[in-house]
């Protein structure tokens, strides 16, 4: 249990994950160029995304980095 203090993404669900970061960089063209995935820049959306990601570890693992990288900044 103390591990999960000191981690960001315990307790976040990626659809928020996601979601905060669309809405941080002014939507999915935003988002897609930080993470430069055909999820983020080719008819994006949220179902769309959340299925690749679950499936696609490094990919993921981009998204959380930048998610953690973010929230770090504020």
């Amino acid at each position: 249990m103390q591990e999960q203090l000191n981690n960001p993404l315990h307790g976040k669900r990626l659809d928020a994950i996601i979601e905060y970061l669309v809405d941080h960089y002014g939507g999915w063209k935003g988002l897609g160029r930080q993470i430069s995935i055909k999820c983020f820049n080719e008819n994006p959306s949220l179902k769309s995304s959340l299925t690749f990601l679950r499936k696609t570890p490094w990919a993921r693992q981009k998204v959380e980095e930048l998610y953690i990288q973010v929230i770090n900044k504020k």
